[in-house]
């Protein structure tokens, strides 16, 4: 009693610790949230997402300009934003970056992304030139009635997702949807490059084998991917709609 205190080795008293207010512990955890909350925002999928959204500009004019580098480049763009849509997901889900940003953005980058190569194909197909007809084999120009279904579909899920959540119901993707974007981003790409096929053989005309064998397979894979995206359309809508009907009484 009274002597004096032992000292830790190297003769320094044992630190004593800090103890916070409430409320400086309140304001860090609030920081860290801030921290954690800025973090989540500047992920790796959510900067794919956003490239994918500063691309669709892009590819929806590409198209338009004469020759076919032009429509060769928005093909390889727009396979890119493809294939990023995946990627991006997969990563979210991989290292555990789902966020609320990256919930609201994919769907509205796979809108705008089918918004922006929809035009060019609508455009294109029922305006002709004299040295390059870009219709679709078997379907000519691109139906009005197909182009309003793809995307009255796309708008209509998206409100019925929206109002499932406000009643506390996530939906998620369902194997005919996926096998639709499938289809769908099938005979996109493969009418993006249709029309570059079309544009080289007007610069660089030639004939043989190839060409026509070309021209038979690929006007084939366009036209039938076109059929197989408006039938998986409309089942993949009856599906959602079907599987979710509680929510409409």
């Amino acid at each position: 009693m009274g002597g004096p205190r032992l000292l830790r080795r190297g003769g320094r008293h044992p630190r004593r610790r800090r103890v916070r207010h409430p409320e400086e512990r309140e304001q860090a955890g609030s920081q860290d949230a801030e921290l954690t909350g800025a973090a989540m925002r500047w992920t790796l999928p959510n900067i794919l997402t956003l490239a994918r959204i500063c691309l669709t500009p892009v590819i929806a004019l590409l198209p338009f300009i004469q020759g076919y580098w032009p429509k060769v480049i928005a093909f390889v763009i727009f396979l890119v934003a493809a294939f990023s849509d995946v990627i991006d997901g997969y990563l979210a889900r991989r290292h555990n970056q789902i966020s609320e940003l990256g919930q609201l953005l994919d769907p509205i980058a796979d809108k705008l992304l089918l918004f922006a190569t929809l035009i060019p194909i609508f455009w294109l197909t029922r305006h002709p030139t004299i040295l390059v007809d870009y219709r679709i084999p078997w379907w000519g120009s691109f139906p009005v009635w197909v182009a309003l279904l793809l995307v009255g579909r796309e708008v209509l899920m998206t409100a019925f997702r929206f109002f499932a959540k406000r009643r506390g119901v996530v939906i998620p993707a369902v194997g005919a949807g996926k096998l639709k974007a499938v289809v769908q981003n099938v005979f996109i790409g493969a009418t993006l490059f249709w029309f570059a096929w079309k544009d080289a053989l007007a610069t660089h005309p030639f004939a043989g084998w190839f060409r026509n064998f070309w021209d038979q397979f690929h006007g084939a894979v366009v036209a039938l991917t076109l059929a197989g995206a408006i039938l998986l359309t409309v089942y993949s809508l009856g599906v959602y709609l079907y599987r979710y009907r509680q929510l409409l009484k």
